[in-house]
């Protein structure tokens, strides 16, 4: 979902450009990726129809530009829906990935996901017992204290994803493709040059 979706975002966007872009998000921190699987997963992404590579001529070389087919789009869209409404109290990293590709989704697919989420973040918080009610069965006390701090990060998380959808629903979060965000990347962000790129391959590909 990662890969395919940051291609989705960037397209058309060669290999080189779009490994500095995820290496640029600290991918191999939170996601667990390896950087150097890059290639490999564009490679294995192109031969399963998710993405199309264009091998194009930039000048004095040659360079490999990928965007992601209709076929593609159809399989993230579902795993963006996915990760965005199912919860795992104890791995959040699908939803950080699903939440940070926003753009790609409609505001009304957005708000139905986050609402969904809600509803499974607050049976899940039900599902852990509160401090004071917790059963010896759970464990010795130094136990039955390390899961209230998973109980607590589920309360957190709901607390932020209230403010996030109360966000969503007035408009004051801004996500939308096209829509101003009032944010501007600094002036050596290499996403000017990138976007200089995407347009010379579009004319390259006719676009």
């Amino acid at each position: 979902m990662l890969l395919l979706g940051a291609v989705a975002m960037l397209e058309p966007i060669n290999g080189y450009q779009i490994r500095r872009e995820l290496v640029s998000w600290e991918i191999d921190k939170w996601a667990h990726v390896n950087p150097g699987s890059i290639y490999n997963g564009l490679a294995r992404l192109t031969e399963q129809g998710f993405l199309k590579r264009h091998d194009l001529v930039d000048g004095a070389r040659e360079v490999a530009v990928y965007e992601a087919t209709a076929r593609g789009r159809a399989e993230l869209t579902q795993l963006m829906i996915r990760a965005l409404e199912e919860v795992d109290p104890y791995d959040r990293v699908a939803f950080h990935v699903a939440f940070g590709m926003l753009p790609l989704l409609d505001q009304h697919q957005v708000q139905t996901s986050l609402e969904a989420r809600k509803r499974a973040l607050e049976r899940t918080l039900d599902s852990f017992p509160s401090p004071r009610d917790a059963d010896p069965s759970y464990g010795p006390p130094h136990a039955v204290r390390g899961l209230m701090l998973w109980r607590d990060s589920v309360a957190t998380e709901l607390a932020w994803l209230n403010q996030t959808l109360r966000d969503v629903r007035s408009g004051d979060l801004k996500f939308a493709q096209g829509e101003d965000w009032g944010w501007t990347p600094p002036d050596d962000d290499p996403g000017w040059q990138m976007n200089a790129d995407r347009e010379k391959y579009r004319a390259l590909l006719g676009r």
